[in-house]
């Protein structure tokens, strides 16, 4: 194992014995020990009591935080015609159809949010495994297959997120930067925290939220008490 540097040992010293906290103790313990010389993310993992092999008990939604990301987001549209003109309008990144799909299928995905118009959804479909490792497919579901382009590209823009429980129940986001006060993280973090318990599958036997925790991008994690958050 590499040497501890000065930073994260005193960080790791700080969390020392510190577990099950409440959101506000949470928040202000990461965000005063993000002291990387960037901007750090402020990250929460939850890991929940479901099986993703199970379609019942999948985990997807998406939830606009009070306070946004902090992210500047890059937005692709798939569009044509006047919905190409419309996603321009309202500030998307990038634009296109087929030559868009092309770009995408030679391995350049410079974006960090993926909508579609209904139509184009053939084309699109195409790209299932290279976008959907990514967590970048379009889908109804989470507002990224739609027509109105215009309040999808500005929800991207807005600091909307997507979440989806990964391989062992985890979800995982950003949910703001370390420059935010403590008052827009917690917002934050209750957000993303009911938008997920209302995500609840039908399929969940037992505890559904288990763990979340709390971290900045350098530093370590906290652990938040569930009966101090979304219980």
């Amino acid at each position: 194992m590499g040497k501890v540097g000065k930073r994260t040992k005193k960080a790791m010293e700080a969390f020392n014995g510190k577990s099950n906290v409440s959101i506000e103790e949470a928040v202000k313990l990461v965000k005063s020990n993000a002291t990387a010389k960037f901007d750090e993310t402020i990250e929460i993992a939850m890991n929940l009591g479901v099986d993703t092999r199970h379609a019942d008990q999948m985990v997807r939604g998406v939830v606009g935080l009070p306070n946004g990301t902090g992210k500047s987001m890059r937005v692709a549209v798939f569009a044509r015609d006047a919905k190409a003109q419309e996603a321009k309008d309202a500030g998307a990144d990038i634009v296109g159809a087929e030559d868009l799909m092309e770009t995408v299928q030679a391995g350049t995905i410079d974006f960090d949010r993926c909508i579609a118009t209904p139509d184009m959804m053939p084309i699109v479909g195409r790209l299932g495994k290279v976008l959907g490792p990514r967590n970048l497919m379009p889908n109804p579901k989470v507002g990224t297959v739609t027509v109105d382009v215009t309040e999808a590209v500005k929800a991207a823009k807005g600091g909307e997120v997507q979440f989806r429980a990964e391989k062992g129940g985890v979800v995982h986001a950003g949910i703001g930067k370390a420059s935010f006060d403590e008052k827009q993280l917690v917002e934050n973090v209750n957000a993303f925290i009911d938008a997920v318990a209302k995500a609840k599958p039908t399929g969940t036997k037992g505890s559904y939220m288990k763990v979340i925790t709390l971290s900045s991008t350098m530093g370590p994690g906290v652990t938040v008490s569930i009966d101090k958050s979304a219980g």
